[in-house]
């Protein structure tokens, strides 16, 4: 009896978005479109839109970590290599300097940057879903049981002493960042080697 060799399976194909030109990743755009209602651009990678639905505190990754230890509640924060995007409400950016004013951090050197109208960050793969590596990551997912609709709680101005603790608060928030980019900044500076310190000293012979 002559055997009968099975035809090769079809592999079943990527979830693909037209509009990407075929590239899986265009499905991540679809996702934060369709779900968040927050605008996206690009495919590769997507990036998210700031000023629109939403700002962002970006922070290097270690002082956001110790900062997210402090504050009780937060918004979505995104995890991209070093730097750490805590998104906040949409004009909390042009309300920064003010902030940081009022809290007494004005005229300290800070590695804090705030994005606004015009910015973007780069998008992690919408939760569930495998990013390839060094992808940038969602350590907090956009979708809290605080939000309204299914939109994401988002840290504003509004929830300082108001509205019952509903909506986190970006008073607390901003406060507890710019303490512990200073505490980083304080510590590399005494760690910096000696011979950064004597390499401007003459040498002495006897």
């Amino acid at each position: 009896m002559a055997l009968t060799v099975p035809p090769p399976r079809t592999p079943m194909p990527a979830h693909r978005d037209a509009r990407a030109g075929g590239d899986p990743r265009g499905g991540w755009s679809q996702w934060y479109e369709q779900q968040l209602d927050w605008a996206t651009a690009g495919t590769v990678p997507v990036r998210l839109l700031t000023g629109l639905r939403f700002d962002a505190l970006v922070v290097p990754a270690a002082a956001g970590h110790a900062a997210l230890r402090r504050v009780d509640r937060a918004g979505p924060v995104a995890l991209m290599g070093e730097r750490m995007s805590l998104l906040v409400a949409a004009g909390s950016a042009d309300e920064l300097p003010g902030l940081l004013d009022w809290l007494e951090w004005g005229p300290v050197p800070l590695t804090l940057t705030a994005l606004g109208a015009g910015g973007r960050i780069t998008a992690p793969p919408p939760p569930g879903r495998p990013g390839p590596p060094g992808a940038a990551v969602w350590l907090r997912p956009p979708w809290s049981p605080h939000g309204q609709n299914g939109e994401p709680a988002l840290p504003a101005l509004s929830g300082f002493g108001g509205r019952g603790g509903d909506t986190p608060d970006l008073v607390r928030l901003v406060d507890a960042v710019a303490t512990e980019c200073h505490r980083a900044r304080l510590t590399r500076a005494r760690t910096r080697p000696a011979c950064d310190e004597s390499a401007a000293q003459p040498l002495a012979f006897s």
